[in-house]
């Protein structure tokens, strides 16, 4: 039997935490589109985005004193890390790069660590089970905020950039894991605990298999927004011609 301190996955804490997930994605989408276009919507993605920050950074500062620091965990170079960053500049200034890091990042890669977290991870009230949580819930929220309540966009240069990005950031934290024996991204080797990379082959083979089935999903979801496109336009183009022609008669 497990400790009551150590997280269970599937259990009563892991569904509490997924529920509160669910209604705030609800929320968060609603409140977006009630807002678009209206003043309210600066300020709103600019608080969320200062309230993000907010807690990263003091969780970040957290993870620095010097009892909690552990060079294996502790630096902010996590794919997670950079999912919050850019998000916040996303939600503070609408930059389009920044959107699409957090939509690729955060609708795909952040949810495998609410969906699939460590088996050896404490549980509820613990810190590092808040941090977990409210960090990657507050990710999930922005990237579903920017994209169905705010009505930002990808389209295929957004995917190259997604996959340029993500790659480069995997050749340099390849590197640093080397230099200084950790394993962030697990890019250096597999987790002590099961998880789906076991079935993903051998280093370095399972990185392979990640990299296309990353591929593969964020070409899924990018293909939705543009292929909307062409039909819109030829509706335009033949609302346009019957107007034409109308007026011709």
């Amino acid at each position: 039997m497990p400790s009551e301190d150590v997280f269970v996955p599937y259990g009563p804490t892991h569904w509490a935490a997924l529920g509160v997930c669910a209604l705030g994605a609800v929320v968060v989408v609603g409140l977006g589109r009630r807002l678009r276009g209206a003043r309210a919507e600066v300020l709103f993605s600019r608080v969320f985005a200062a309230v993000l920050a907010g807690y990263a950074v003091a969780m970040l500062v957290y993870r620095w004193l010097p009892e909690n620091f552990d060079v294996h965990i502790s630096l902010p170079v996590h794919l997670s890390d950079l999912a919050w960053m850019v998000a916040v500049v996303a939600l503070w200034t609408r930059a389009h790069w920044a959107f699409a890091l957090t939509y690729y990042w955060g609708l795909t890669l952040n949810p495998q660590a609410m969906l699939t977290p460590a088996l050896d991870s404490p549980d509820f009230p613990h810190i590092d089970f808040i941090d977990l949580w409210v960090q990657h819930i507050l990710v999930l929220w922005a990237a579903l905020y920017l994209t169905w309540g705010r009505g930002d966009r990808v389209h295929w240069h957004s995917y190259r950039l997604a996959l340029a990005v993500t790659v480069a950031w995997a050749v340099v934290m390849f590197g640093l894991n080397s230099r200084l024996g950790t394993n962030y991204g697990f890019l250096n080797g597999k987790p002590d605990n099961p998880s789906i990379l076991d079935v993903f082959g051998p280093w370095p083979w399972y990185l392979l298999v990640e990299f296309l089935i990353v591929t593969a999903a964020w070409a899924l979801i990018t293909w939705p927004w543009t292929a909307r496109r062409p039909g819109r336009a030829r509706t335009r183009v033949g609302a346009a011609g019957r107007d034409g022609a109308g007026a011709g008669h």
